[in-house]
């Protein structure tokens, strides 16, 4: 039985930009590069639109991704630019801790950065997220 065909790091994240770029789902949540000139596409931003019904409710958080030379092998560093109030945040750096979000702590390499924005809103909705107290709108790290 032949192995499974690895794509290779950049034509990976290059099939990511490119989906990034054509807009995804229900646009909750969307992703680009930082800066165009990042041939190693490392640099990534990201947004999420909170979910309604929450204390984010229309909110717009941003986030700044990266993706080390061994992604999607291991995954992507999530850090909220924009302040918020999540289990899984560290509330001085503005970083998703790994061990605390299960898409990070659990990765697969099937995972995208577009499965780890999804799963980061979804994860605004759980009764642990959705009533926190939030910082002022506006409000970064």
């Amino acid at each position: 039985m032949a192995a499974p065909v690895v794509v290779p790091r950049n034509f990976r994240l290059l099939e990511e930009l490119e989906r990034g770029e054509k807009g995804i789902g229900d646009g909750t949540v969307s992703y680009g590069m930082n800066d165009p000139d990042d041939l190693m596409l490392k640099n990534w931003n990201g947004t999420i639109i909170g979910p309604m019904h929450t204390v984010h409710d229309s909110r717009i958080y941003s986030l700044h991704i990266f993706c080390g030379d061994d992604y999607p092998e291991k995954p992507p560093t999530v850090r909220f630019v924009s302040r918020i109030n999540m289990g899984c945040v560290n509330q001085s750096t503005g970083e998703v801790d790994t061990r605390l979000f299960p898409v990070l702590k659990q990765w697969n390499r099937s995972y995208t950065m577009e499965t780890v924005l999804s799963e980061l809103r979804r994860d605004m909705t759980s009764p642990a997220n959705r009533k926190l107290p939030q910082p002022p709108e506006g409000s970064c790290y």
